[in-house]
C-alpha cells in the first residue's frame, strides 16, 4: 500500500528527530568540533538517510544554537571564546544556584533516583581517564543531563528555559579536557554533596554547593576570571 501523505510526514519527521538527536550527541561527545562544517550530502551518507531530514534537522540545530548557518557555506559548529564563558558563567552563576534551590524543596524520588544514577555514572567515568580516552566525553554529556535534569526539578519553566540554552552551550564547549584527575573528583563531589543537601531537606545547602560547583568551573574555563588584586 502506498504511503498516504500523513504518513510520509511522518516517517520524514521521525528520521529528523533521530537525525538531530545524533547530530546533538556528536558535538557533545566532540565527534564534531568548533567550526566543523556538516555537509548534508555527508551526513546523509553516514546515518544512511535522504537529505531532507538531515536539512530539517541542521535548521533545527541551527535554531537551537548548537550550530551556525554561514552563507554560501553550510552549517558549522558553534565556537567557544573567553568572552562566551565569561558570559555563560556570569547567568549560570545567577540562576542555576537559585534553579537547584526550588528543586530541592520538590524534587520526585523517581527524579532523585535519576541524578543518584547519573552521579554514580560519571564518578565511574572518572576513575578511568588516565586509560580511557573516551571517557571526559561521556563525563560531559552525563554532566549535561545531571544539571539539566536539577533545572526542570525547579518545575519553574520560565527559570529552565533561560538556563537550557546557557548549559548547553557551556556544555557543548568542554570536553572536561581542562579538568585533570583532581578536578574531576572535586566536580564529583560536588555533585554527591548537592544530593545530600537535598536529602537532608537543605534548600540554602545545596544551592550553596552549586554556586561553589560554578565558580570551581568558571576558575578553569575562564582566563582570570578573578584575577589577584594587584
Amino acid at each position: 500500500m502506498d504511503a498516504t501523505p500523513a504518513n510520509a510526514s511522518k516517517v520524514v519527521q521521525t528520521a529528523t528527530a533521530r537525525v538531530h538527536d545524533v547530530i546533538k550527541r556528536r558535538i557533545l561527545n566532540g565527534h564534531y568540533q568548533a567550526n566543523e562544517y556538516l555537509r548534508e550530502t555527508s551526513v546523509a551518507s553516514e546515518l544512511n538517510v535522504s537529505r531532507t531530514p538531515v536539512r530539517e534537522a541542521l535548521r533545527e540545530l541551527v535554531s537551537e544554537g548548537w550550530l551556525e548557518a554561514i552563507p554560501h557555506r553550510g552549517s558549522r559548529v558553534v565556537a567557544w571564546t573567553a568572552k562566551d564563558a565569561r558570559e555563560v558563567f556570569e547567568l549560570r552563576l545567577v540562576l542555576e544556584p537559585l534553579a537547584v534551590r526550588l528543586a530541592s524543596t520538590q524534587i520526585s524520588k523517581s527524579c532523585f533516583t535519576s541524578l543518584e544514577t547519573l552521579a554514580t555514572q560519571m564518578e565511574a567515568l572518572t576513575e578511568q581517564v588516565d586509560t580511557n580516552a573516551e571517557s571526559r566525553n561521556g563525563i560531559a554529556s552525563l554532566n549535561y543531563e545531571f544539571h539539566r535534569t536539577l533545572i526542570l526539578a525547579s518545575n519553574n519553566q520560565r527559570l529552565a528555559n533561560l538556563l537550557e540554552n546557557v548549559v548547553r552551550t557551556s556544555v557543548i564547549h568542554r570536553n572536561f579536557g581542562n579538568y585533570d584527575l583532581a578536578n574531576l573528583r572535586r566536580s564529583m563531589r560536588h555533585h554527591r554533596e548537592i544530593l545530600e543537601a537535598i536529602t537532608a531537606g537543605s534548600p540554602e545547602w545545596a544551592e550553596n554547593v552549586m554556586r561553589a560547583h560554578l565558580l570551581a568551573a568558571q576558575a578553569l574555563h575562564v582566563p582570570n576570571s578573578h584575577p589577584p588584586a594587584g
